[in-house]
């Protein structure tokens, strides 16, 4: 198979779809492999890089799109992407459709074969490919809405850790997953008195079992959210439906409720979205105001370490990329049911439930789709 790999062109994304490595193991298992000219520069890695490892180098994406089976990006493909996919084409990227109608309907549109990320699973009921982005993305919300409350920045002025005589910043992270966890984990060790809401009980009771000593549970009612949410200098948006849009846990009205100068930072924006008046930003221009309170909703986060980030996902997303490219996508997706649970768009139709649900658009199934 040809795997093509282009540079990104979203605003402020430095990371790339594939290492060095992951193009070695491609061309090793007898596959070709070009890369945009450029495209791991952002992440430390230079064109001789690739060649080394047996890749070659296109000149522009035009030249990759006009010619690869399988695209393998990190981001949804922009709209001047989309025009160039056509029909058979694997798409191998997160998609993040939900929030997203434009895309969906180019992809749909397409006639490519796209497979998400996001959606894929493992026999866990994790999200593989998803978890290292949010272990990224979790680790830095701390570090990010720290920066959002210094006062320079439209914040409350409040240091995380404190000093003797003064108490810490309060935070609360709501969502228990693995953007939550670790989240939390950051901010408990940057000094801060942190709280964790979820609505699963098995998780309150993993993470006080396993975190007690170092942060704080709470079931996440809406009237216990709201009050928490009163006493806090910042609060981390981190819940996840897979493939669906985020819930708003935060409603514009409330945002009066909060303390002048709060940071929300919005994990979920890629899905929507947490907080009502949450809206996708960039790391360029990363925060605003609303009634006073400060939004941090990147949606992109894992771009601001982009070495860090390129190289945990590509570590996930190899095996899943190299049973595409040896297999084929039906023989990879037949043999791989959690592979198939990624399929979020084939031949013009829409293979994802939630998807659906968030759009309104008829969803045939993943497996009619391998049969089509």
């Amino acid at each position: 198979m040809h795997i093509g790999c282009p540079k990104e062109i979203k605003p402020q994304e430095f990371r790339v779809g594939m290492t060095p490595n992951a193009a070695r193991e491609a061309v090793h298992h007898g596959h070709k492999v070009t890369i945009e000219t450029g495209a791991g520069a952002g992440a430390g890695f230079n064109d001789d890089d690739y060649i080394a490892a047996g890749a070659q180098i296109a000149e522009s994406a035009a030249d990759i799109f006009a010619s690869a089976d399988m695209i393998v990006k990190v981001k949804e493909p922009q709209p001047v992407e989309r025009k160039m996919l056509r029909e058979g084409q694997i798409l191998f990227t997160y998609l993040h459709l939900a929030p997203d109608p434009e895309q969906t309907k180019d992809l749909l549109g397409s006639g490519a074969t796209c497979i998400a990320y996001e959606t894929v699973t493992d026999d866990r009921g994790g999200l593989p490919l998803l978890a290292p982005m949010s272990e990224v993305a979790g680790r830095l919300a701390p570090q990010v809405g720290a920066w959002t409350l210094q006062k320079a920045n439209g914040g409350r002025g409040v240091l995380m850790g404190g000093v003797p005589g003064v108490g810490p910043a309060r935070v609360v992270v709501i969502g228990g997953g693995v953007v939550g966890t670790h989240a939390a984990r950051i901010a408990a060790g940057m000094g801060a008195d942190v709280t964790v809401l979820d609505r699963s009980l098995p998780r309150l009771r993993y993470l006080d079992d396993t975190f007690g000593g170092q942060f704080k549970t709470s079931y996440a009612s809406a009237g216990n959210t709201i009050d928490l949410a009163r006493e806090a200098d910042m609060i981390v948006g981190a819940v996840l439906i897979p493939g669906a849009a985020a819930p708003k846990l935060i409603s514009r009205a409330q945002l009066a409720e909060l303390k002048p100068g709060a940071a929300l930072v919005d994990v979920a924006i890629d899905q929507g979205g947490c907080f009502e008046t949450s809206k996708p930003t960039t790391h360029e221009n990363p925060v605003y105001e609303v009634d006073g309170i400060m939004h941090y909703c990147v949606a992109n986060m894992p771009g601001a370490v982009a070495r860090t980030s390129t190289i945990a996902l590509g570590n996930a997303t190899m095996p899943f990329m190299l049973a595409l490219a040896d297999k084929g996508w039906r023989k990879a997706c037949e043999d791989d049911p959690h592979l198939l649970n990624g399929l979020n768009v084939h031949a013009g139709k829409l293979t994802y439930y939630a998807v659906g649900k968030a759009l309104g658009i008829d969803v045939l199934s993943p497996a009619l789709a391998l049969k089509a």
